[in-house]
Parts: C-alpha cells; structure tokens; sequence
C-alpha cells in the first residue's frame, strides 16, 4: 500500500496560487486514474484505487496547510501506511519553477506544511517530491508570493514539472527512488 499526499488549501481562493501545487498535483492523478476525490477520512479528501497490483491512496488534506500534520498522523494510524510508503508532494520556492527535486527523507527546510507533518508524526522518513514554484522575486514577502496565482507565463514551465513529477511518482512507486533522485535532482 502506498499514498500520495498533496500540499494545499482547500478554500478555492487559494485553487490556482503557487502553495497548491501539491494539490494540482494530486487532482490531476486522480483525473489521470478517472476517479474523484471525494471520500472524507484522516481529515482529507480521498480516494483508494488500483496501481501496479497495489492499492494506492490518493490524499488531499482539508487542515489547511499548515496543519497538514493533522492529516497524515491520522492515515499513518488508521491505514496503517509506513511513512516510507506516504509520498509528500508540494511546492518548494527555493527550487525554480519548472524543476523538481525528489527526497527520500528529510527536513522541512522553511515549509510550515512539512514542519507540521514531522511535529505531528515524529518522522521526517517521508519520500517526497519538491515541485519548484521559485525564485521568490527580489523584495516580495514570501507568503504574499506563495499565496499569488501562477501566471500564464508560468503555465509551460508547471506543466513541465508536473510532468516529470509524475514520472519521478511512477519510479518511487515502483521501489526506484534512487533512480529518481539521481534523475530529477
């Protein structure tokens, strides 16, 4: 059993921003398999299917950002998902936009997300899949700039990342996440 948890906002004000990218894209995975998320369980939207001859979470947590610690402690209980099985994936500023980088464990770095998630696991063994949404522009306030929509210039190089992060997924899925990290970083 595997999951695959999106960083995110849930209000629909923050659908489009740079801090949901983590959220686009576990929904467009969802599309991708032709399921919905929907199902409310660990404080998240979710939705089980079949991959690989395995079953796979997909996870939306509805906490809001900062308390997506709250989520995942939860599906670590209830679902009994090994932390090393639980793959986080949300966007990072420190990365350029259209790039990636995948961990396969570590700490938070500046994202209140991930902080949460180790405060509330006490574990930070979570691969995990950085989509890069920077660099945060010279004098702008970060949270101001994570909280803003990607433009339509920023569409090619989403689509870019969103793209090898589902390739980056496929690998980590399939026990090569050595081969992933020495891909994409």
């Amino acid at each position: 059993m595997w999951a695959v948890v999106g960083l995110g906002n849930p209000d629909r004000r923050y659908a489009g921003t740079r801090h949901n990218a983590g959220f686009m894209f576990v929904k467009r995975l969802a599309k991708e398999f032709g399921v919905r998320l929907k199902k409310r369980r660990f404080e998240a939207k979710t939705v089980e299917v079949g991959h690989q001859g395995q079953t796979l979470w997909l996870i939306l947590p509805q906490t809001y950002m900062n308390r997506s610690g709250a989520s995942v402690r939860q599906l670590l209980r209830e679902a009994r998902v090994e932390p090393e099985r639980v793959v986080l994936v949300y966007d990072d500023l420190d990365i350029p936009l259209g790039e990636i980088r995948v961990r396969a464990e570590g700490g938070p770095g500046t994202h209140k997300g991930l902080q949460s998630i180790i405060d509330e696991t006490e574990t930070t063994k979570f691969p995990r899949i950085r989509l890069g949404i920077g660099p945060l522009p010279e004098g702008q306030d970060a949270a101001d700039f994570v909280l803003s929509d990607f433009g339509p210039e920023d569409k090619a190089p989403l689509e870019e990342s969103l793209v090898n992060a589902r390739a980056a997924l496929e690998l980590i899925l399939a026990g090569q996440l050595a081969q992933a990290m020495s891909r994409y970083n």
